[in-house]
């Protein structure tokens, strides 16, 4: 961990001398779990990322209860973060020890309870469709989690991953704990009962009490770009904060000229981290959308948000993707039900919500040819 550690500071020194970080007003950590650092690594790192990007104001640290100690906390608030984003999933141990979490209902309430005592702005994941949930279960977790004063709380549905053990054990079945039909009443419960709390609903997943929205989520939804860096971290760039990046990282290839948005990840090879080599090779995976692409990914992120989207961005992808086209699709999704408008907005209805796959990919199909994608191995001895 700590070789791990250094080599991502390594990242972010590099990322910084490059520009790449001027701009930056928020940053996440997590993907995974920050908090098994430690309380002195963890703040090292985000005292860090505050020197290298002076202007973020909203810093979130992900954690899990069982990794989230009051010296951690006691660090975290030290070095300048400003929210713990805590993979609860829900506050019933049955439920918890069939999702294979460590950590039990107890240790969710005391550690969700301290991170509120400590000043931070806490926001919980809630997981629903999951094995030996009941409808009862989920509301008595959501009753918890409203009580316990957060500030922000995020609900999934338990997307059955392939690969994953669970996958595994339930090979062809379909599990009658995970149908659309309960997905969509368990989700329909969370937004009644945390709306009554007083949370809003700003995107498909995410509710927050005024004020508390989480601003890095939504620039994901906003369609502005960011840099990801470590391990299976995933950025967005603008043609020019690409190029940017290929001056601090010469193994980047470059890109067409009618390229104006990239995507990529970037995933360790397998061989492990060592003091004295760093951080290993990476395989970078790389999606190059065009104008036309971004326009279309634009509008279907931005239908994930309450706010829906606003003319402006509607009249730059009927530029680029002609009017005639998106106007059409935009008709079809509102006599559909899935899509209205709003004070000159267009914005997900209750059916958009539950059928939110039919309604962004309703957009995305505005999008024309496919994504051009590219393979590089980056030595990461030449800057990485």
């Amino acid at each position: 961990m700590e070789t791990y550690t250094s080599s991502l500071e390594q990242e972010v020194t590099m990322a910084s001398n490059a520009r790449l970080l001027e701009c930056c007003e928020t940053a996440y950590l997590g993907g995974g779990t920050p908090t098994m650092l430690g309380p002195k690594l963890l703040a090292r790192l985000v005292s860090l990322v505050l020197e290298a990007a002076p202007r973020i104001n909203e810093l979130t640290v992900e954690a899990n209860p069982d990794s989230l100690s009051d010296e951690t906390l006691a660090a975290l608030v030290d070095a300048g973060t400003t929210r713990v984003s805590i993979g609860v999933q829900n506050f019933d141990d049955a439920e918890l020890r069939a999702l294979g979490r460590v950590h039990d209902a107890q240790t969710a309430r005391d550690r969700v309870a301290a991170s509120v005592s400590s000043g931070l702005d806490v926001s919980l994941d809630l997981m629903c469709a999951t094995p030996l949930q009941t409808e009862e279960s989920w509301k008595r977790s959501l009753e918890q989690a409203i009580s316990l004063g957060v500030c922000h709380v995020s609900v999934y549905p338990l997307q059955i991953e392939e690969g994953t053990p669970l996958a595994k054990t339930l090979g062809e079945e379909e599990p009658d704990w995970n149908a659309p039909e309960v997905q969509a009443s368990r989700m329909e419960l969370a937004a009644e009962m945390l709306a009554e709390a007083g949370f809003a609903r700003y995107e498909v997943a995410s509710y927050a009490l005024p004020g508390k929205a989480c601003r890095h989520n939504q620039a994901y939804w906003n369609g502005h770009p960011y840099l990801g860096l470590g391990v299976s971290a995933a950025s967005m760039l603008t043609r020019e904060g690409y190029g940017r990046m290929r001056n601090a990282w010469p193994g980047l290839p470059s890109i067409p000229s009618d390229i104006s948005r990239i995507r990529m990840t970037c995933e360790a090879a397998n061989k492990p981290f060592s003091p004295k080599d760093g951080l290993p090779s990476q395989q970078l995976e790389l999606e190059l959308l065009t104008e036309g692409q971004a326009a279309a990914e634009d509008l279907m992120l931005g239908m994930r948000r309450t706010a829906g989207i606003d003319s402006g961005l509607i009249a730059i992808a009927g530029r680029v993707l002609g009017e005639d086209r998106v106007n059409e699709s935009i008709d079809t999704l509102v006599d559909r039900g899935l899509a209205t408008w709003r004070d000159g907005r267009l914005v997900p209805t209750h059916e958009g919500w539950l059928l939110g796959n039919e309604l962004y990919g309703a957009l995305w199909e505005l999008s024309e040819g496919e994504v051009l994608t590219l393979s590089v191995q980056q030595d990461c001895k030449q800057g990485c």
